[in-house]
């Protein structure tokens, strides 16, 4: 899907810089990482105050995605920094440049 509202997505949320990582999956993700904002979304996030998208990956089928957070779930901590890392070194919060209106044009939502 690529309308930013439906955007089916691999996504990880931190509370700082090098700090606790979440990871989930979602077909809404706008509105998924607005719940973790807003601390309605899971009682880890809410817990670890996991409130900055440090990362995230679509996916054009959900059943995809959910395979891919289970294999990332499974990964060690290590791996998961340098994903993040590989991409956003410096752990901003990507949440506005993927709310961002008019879009972000160096945003690819199907990449």
């Amino acid at each position: 899907m690529n309308d930013r509202e439906g955007t089916i997505a691999v996504y990880m949320m931190a509370n700082r810089f090098d700090g606790v990582i979440y990871t989930g999956v979602t077909a809404h993700l706008l509105w998924r990482i607005r719940q973790h904002k807003d601390g309605t979304a899971s009682k880890f996030t809410r817990k670890y105050r996991c409130t900055s998208l440090v990362w995230w990956e679509p996916h054009g089928v959900i059943v995809e995605a959910i395979h891919r957070e289970k294999r990332i779930k499974k990964w060690p901590r290590q791996w998961k920094v340098n994903l993040i890392e590989a991409r956003n070194p410096h752990w901003l919060d990507l949440w506005d440049a993927l709310w961002a209106v008019p879009p972000n044009p160096e945003l690819d939502l199907g990449r």
